[in-house]
């Protein structure tokens, strides 16, 4: 197939797509009924097809322990795991894999990032094996991935944004821990003062998650569609509001600049430069590699609310595992997908070795729960918390099919805008329109 050929089937697929995403995130609630034997859950065998090999894509650490388990358990299904990279880059394997028609069997995809695979015919539409997996979740969490009906995918975690802090160093500078975004900024100023060098935390212009989180819990919805129409709203009054904010706490000097997980980041995370971080409820997982001399001086709150007493807050991550439709074996596939994410000794491991909230809902009544994260010795009521926070956490009710597009213009304009002290919200301008055009170039609909 020559390359305009493979653009022409691209747009059409991209068209067929535009259908299906633009009507929502719509909840196949009819389908959602007990256990059926068309359900990969309901069997523990391969139906004699003799012993199956399954790929499965996932960046998490650790995994190989969650998947040893299922291996031992399913002589019959075996599950080859490999990491050959995460988040955006591992999107652009799979669909550079997909292409050539040799991509994994299972991946784990972020919930953003999966209208885009969607709509490229990279995932697969599992609805038929997953009638009583989709059960065990809630409305919410499963809405990320269920697009007109169609289950594309069965949710790992989900990451409410939270606020870290080092209480040992508010205890010495005499902080209390924020709980409005005015208090926050008041907080900044303080300990600029009380102490020079170092800072309540950074704005981080390389990570787009992390900021539209923020947005999210300010009410915005960057995305959503009439019919078979988009509408994008980057540059709207929300997402404004929360640049105008940072851009503030920047310009003054309140907070760092520096992204996040670059080495001087790391190294101002250990030595008590910075202490706070705005993170999903993922932290714990990572503190340890990032700032290994801390353990144990961190606790965790609900992140600051615009309105006291609002308990409203948004997302930074939360992702699902999906069957590709390069599987030649997708029924077994979608059973370890289910297995994976709804099993109590899968989803307790999985907590255990790698620190996830799990999406599926009687997982987040499971003991390990009960207990601190190893790096949180003394935060046993640490997933309590995280426990009162998810209800009220907010991702966009619709993901794009340009997400890839639009975090890269992020990092790309706020970067920018962040070293030269240019605005930010000429930066979302900007994000607005380039979101627009791509879609147009994609095929879509924008109105």
């Amino acid at each position: 197939m020559s390359t305009s050929e493979r653009r022409t089937a691209r747009r059409r697929r991209r068209g067929a797509a535009a259908a299906l995403l633009a009507t929502g995130l719509l909840l196949a609630v009819a389908a959602c009924g007990g256990s059926s034997g068309g359900d990969a859950r309901s069997g523990a065998t391969n139906g004699g097809k003799g012993k199956v090999t399954l790929s499965f894509w996932d960046w998490d650490p650790h995994m190989d322990t969650v998947v040893a388990r299922w291996n031992a358990a399913h002589p019959g299904i075996q599950v080859k795991l490999s990491n050959p990279a995460g988040g955006d880059q591992l999107v652009a394997k799979m669909i550079t894999a997909h292409e050539a028609k040799n991509g994994p069997d299972i991946a784990k995809v972020e919930y953003q990032s999966l209208p885009a695979l969607v709509s490229k015919g990279v995932v697969r539409d599992i609805t038929e094996y997953t009638k009583d997996t989709v059960t065990r979740f809630d409305r919410a969490t499963l809405s990320s991935t269920v697009f007109q009906g169609k289950v594309y995918g069965v949710p790992q975690d989900v990451a409410p944004l939270m606020l870290f802090y080092r209480a040992d160093l508010f205890r010495k500078y005499g902080l209390a821990v924020p709980t409005t975004w005015d208090r926050f900024a008041a907080t900044a100023r303080a300990l600029r003062a009380k102490a020079p060098a170092s800072y309540l935390t950074n704005f981080d212009a390389a990570d787009p998650g992390w900021f539209t989180g923020l947005a999210q819990q300010a009410g915005a919805n960057w995305w959503s569609a009439d019919g078979d129409t988009w509408k994008v709203d980057i540059d709207g009054a929300p997402t404004r509001k929360v640049a105008a904010y940072w851009q503030d706490l920047v310009g003054s000097g309140a907070v760092a600049k520096n992204p996040s997980f670059s080495p001087q980041w790391n190294k101002q995370m250990n030595d008590g430069t910075l202490l706070a971080w705005i993170c999903g409820a993922w932290a714990p997982a990572q503190l340890g590699g990032i700032a290994p001399a801390t353990k144990g001086k961190w606790a965790v709150a609900p992140l600051p609310a615009w309105t006291a007493g609002d308990t409203t807050t948004g997302i930074w991550g939360g992702s699902a595992t999906t069957v590709t439709s390069d599987s030649a074996h997708p029924a077994e596939a979608a059973q370890f997908a289910s297995w994976l994410n709804t099993d109590d000794a899968a989803v307790t491991e999985q907590v255990r070795q790698i620190n996830v909230y799990p999406a599926a809902t009687a997982g987040r009544s499971l003991p390990i729960l009960q207990a601190a994260p190893a790096f949180f010795p003394d935060e046993p009521d640490f997933y309590a918390e995280v426990k009162k926070v998810a209800p009220s956490a907010r991702s966009f009710p619709m993901w794009g099919p340009d997400v890839t597009v639009t975090f890269t213009g992020y990092t790309d304009a706020f970067s920018k805008a962040l070293q030269s002290g240019g605005s930010f919200t000429a930066a979302l301008a900007g994000l607005q329109s380039a979101a627009v055009a791509d879609l147009k170039k994609l095929g879509f609909t924008v109105g």
